[in-house]
């Protein structure tokens, strides 16, 4: 029916929205991910969404499907706004499972709501009804999606399909090693890749009690994503895992401030093992600056700059030469990536003149 169209899939930031995900990727060979939770995010991965079909330009024939998400009325109508005025043929449909919904679910043709059953089931029927599939797991994501539902709408009677869905649960709520909004592909790959992993061990007939065989097991699945050559701890895979795909996408995270280069990212964490592992692998950089979403600010350097300087002039923080921090005010928290290095190259111009303990970087 709509298979051969461009799916782009707008889900929920659970193991509910993400399960919906791992069943349109056994279909959809043209697909693209984008997650939400509830609130401004939804919106903004809604023009996200659409930004991202203009830059495609491939065909005309677009599938956006929205999962797990309840839309208020005022997000419907800014989706179909979005929908009737776009030049391309939009098929729009939500499946989703939340009774606030309910009225707006009255509204549209294309939001469907059932609040009897997880937006994973909801979903994987909806597959089953209108595509063809072709792969072999069918029978493993049976069985993988009565275990989201059964933890997802709390059927603790299905005892099995609940105390497995717990451990999923879990799977991905502690699976934050990458930063979403930095790297949402990368991190949507990387959770995807635990859920396959736990549907291949529940489907396992070998396996007796696979809630805790799969407990035990949630490190190594994590170990698997980033492990390339060679096993090594977590974190030496982690910061080596990260430090390439910094470096691959250094053009468009690269800043300069008085002529000092830095590497800035948004929410990455961990900044003192992953921001001393990228400037020792790449020294043509002066500092490297992490910034969250409340606006806390961490520098590192590794001998290029000052970074105690640089912390008290952009945020009045300060601490050490090669290790400092701050927090920078009337930071807006944002959702995109761009918009955050908007608000840090502004501060940067403003604080290039108002500020002078910072000797500029000579030949810069």
């Amino acid at each position: 029916m709509f298979q051969n169209r461009r799916l782009y899939h707008l889900s929920h930031i659970d193991l509910d929205g993400y399960s919906c995900q791992l069943l349109t990727s056994y279909i959809f060979k043209d697909r693209h991910y984008y997650n939400a939770n509830y609130g401004k995010e939804v919106l903004t991965r809604v023009d996200q969404i659409f930004e991202d079909i203009e830059k495609q330009k491939k065909d005309r024939k677009i599938f956006l499907l929205l999962t797990d998400l309840n839309l208020s009325p005022k997000e419907a109508d800014y989706l179909e706004s979005k929908k009737q005025e776009s030049p391309y043929d939009i098929h729009l449909q939500l499946l989703d499972h939340h009774i606030t919904g309910l009225d707006v679910s009255e509204r549209f043709s294309w939001y469907h709501l059932n609040d009897k059953k997880s937006a994973t089931l909801i979903t994987h029927e909806y597959l089953k009804r209108n595509f063809q599939s072709e792969n072999s797991d069918i029978d493993k994501l049976d069985k993988f999606v009565k275990s989201v539902n059964a933890l997802d709408i709390w059927l603790q009677d299905e005892v099995e399909d609940f105390e497995y869905g717990k451990v999923m649960m879990r799977l991905i709520s502690s699976a934050r090693e990458i930063a979403n909004n930095l790297f949402p592909k990368v991190d949507n790959s990387y959770k995807l890749s635990l859920l396959k992993g736990a549907m291949e061990i529940y489907s396992d007939e070998t396996i007796t009690d696979k809630n805790i065989h799969l407990d035990n097991n949630i490190h190594h699945l994590k170990k698997n994503f980033f492990r390339e050559d060679h096993d090594d701890t977590i974190d030496n895979l982690l910061t080596k895992f990260i430090v390439k795909i910094l470096y691959e996408h250094r053009d468009e995270l690269t800043v300069k401030y008085k002529g000092y280069k830095g590497l800035l990212t948004y929410s990455l964490g961990n900044t003192s093992i992953v921001g001393n592992g990228f400037l020792v692998a790449n020294p043509d950089y002066d500092f490297f600056m992490d910034v969250s979403g409340k606006g806390n600010m961490s520098l590192r350097a590794n001998g290029g700059v000052d970074v105690s300087i640089v912390a008290k002039e952009l945020a009045g923080g300060g601490g050490h030469v090669n290790a400092s921090g701050g927090r920078i005010k009337n930071f807006k928290e944002q959702f995109i990536y761009d918009r955050v290095k908007t608000q840090i190259e502004s501060l940067f111009i403003e604080k290039e003149y108002t500020t002078n303990t910072l000797t500029r970087k000579e030949n810069a």
